[in-house]
């Protein structure tokens, strides 16, 4: 086979007082790199706290340009089926074709109207990966525009087109140590204060 693979795990750990550092959840992750220059990024995430769970599968797929192609959503809340949801980006639109009980059978096609920045899949490794696309200045500030299969800040609702602006501050490179190794890393933060679209809904 003539591709590369990437795999990881990344564990979701609360940074409340009470529970600092204890496992909320998991991800687990297959960056997939072809010779054409396509990417396709394979996430399985699993949110245990809070209530309700959220199980998430993720199919989710770049051009050479590093441009949205498609993306597969399959989604579970609270163990029961939420919803599965087919997306597909041209150059001035993106489509959707999607079903779940509480929206039935849902085909969408909506014009992107200018450059967006993006596709906000909600896997943690998706949001870093869209960040990494692109190059930083220590301390630049941006807003991002990003479509998104869900506008729910965990992606726990059935999948659809949405569309937010939210803005993200890089503050710069640094050396992090995790259980995997040590690596060269950029350290993002989103900035969700509720003016930038996305309500002030991250925690």
């Amino acid at each position: 086979m003539k591709h590369r693979s990437i795999t990881g795990t990344i564990l979701y750990t609360s940074k409340k007082p009470e529970r600092l550092d204890q496992p909320r959840g998991i991800e687990h992750f297959r960056f997939t790199h072809h010779t054409d220059g396509k990417v396709t990024l394979r996430a399985h995430c699993e949110i245990e706290d809070p209530h309700p769970t959220v199980l998430r599968d993720i199919v989710y797929s770049l051009d050479e340009h590093k441009r949205p192609m498609d993306c597969h959503v399959r989604l579970t809340v609270d163990d029961r089926f939420m919803g599965s949801g087919w997306f597909r980006f041209t150059e001035d639109a993106v489509e959707c074709e999607s079903y779940g009980p509480a929206i039935g059978r849902l085909s969408q096609r909506v014009p992107l109207n200018g450059l967006i920045d993006g596709m906000g899949t909600h896997p943690v490794v998706a949001d870093g990966y869209l960040l990494a696309l692109s190059d930083w200045a220590d301390g630049e500030k941006r807003k991002l525009r990003v479509m998104l299969p869900s506008p729910d800040h965990r992606g726990a609702t059935p999948p659809m087109i949405s569309e937010v602006n939210i803005d993200v501050l890089f503050l710069g490179r640094e050396t992090v140590t995790v259980k995997a190794g040590t690596f060269p890393a950029k350290h993002f933060q989103f900035i969700d204060d509720g003016t930038a679209g996305m309500g002030g809904q991250h925690p």
